[in-house]
């Protein structure tokens, strides 16, 4: 099992960051919250899950292992896969989640593409108890978000590439951008406030 990779950004393309260790590329899967802090040239840790299916083996690396160990938790949830995982933790940071679950809020929850009523219910009664386990930070719950960099050619077409691999729709994307873009003009302030007016 690949628990980790230390090396440098390669490329990167929504959600996907390659990463050269000692001369291998590797593709790794990211949610937002990381893919945004990354930078070509950077030299960077990631925690990584394997996973292995008969027509492929796929890497999903984030920053913090704590969100790692959160997106192993919510692959056990029925009818979670590693997309809506990474949706869900690419739209609300830990804190928000667990917050989110121990609160009962089904309405944040159903702002994710892909989680409906059902799902989101779901989510909440597999996750309550295995939440309280988890100690919670001080953290702000918005403070994954604030953090976020980005770089790109073209800012919008970057922030609606990352809203669309979370799971939205091309228009659905385009609308969320054009919602909140005003005078901004890096994609990662685009994203920011994007994600920030999806968890209102």
């Amino acid at each position: 099992m690949i628990g980790c990779l230390i090396g440098e950004v390669l490329a990167l393309e929504a959600p996907t960051v390659v990463l050269n260790v000692n001369g291998l590329g590797y593709e790794i899967d990211t949610p937002l919250s990381t893919f945004c802090q990354l930078q070509k040239g950077q030299k960077v840790t990631l925690w990584t899950h394997l996973t292995v299916r008969e027509d492929a083996q796929l890497l999903y690396g984030f920053l913090d292992a704590r969100e790692k160990s959160i997106f192993r938790t919510l692959l056990k949830v029925n009818g979670v896969g590693p997309k809506m995982a990474l949706a869900i933790l690419s739209t609300l940071s830990t804190e928000m989640l667990i917050h989110t679950v121990e609160n009962e809020d089904i309405n944040t929850l159903i702002k994710v593409p892909g989680v409906g009523k059902k799902t989101a219910e779901r989510l909440m009664i597999e996750l309550r108890d295995r939440f309280k386990a988890m100690a919670t930070t001080s953290q702000p719950h918005n403070s994954t978000i604030d953090q976020i960099q980005f770089t790109g050619n073209s800012a919008i077409a970057e922030a609606e590439a990352a809203l669309q691999s979370l799971g939205y729709k091309p228009l659905e994307a385009q609308k969320l951008v054009n919602a909140v873009k005003g005078d901004l003009t890096e994609a990662g302030e685009i994203i920011r406030a994007a994600l920030k007016s999806m968890n209102r």
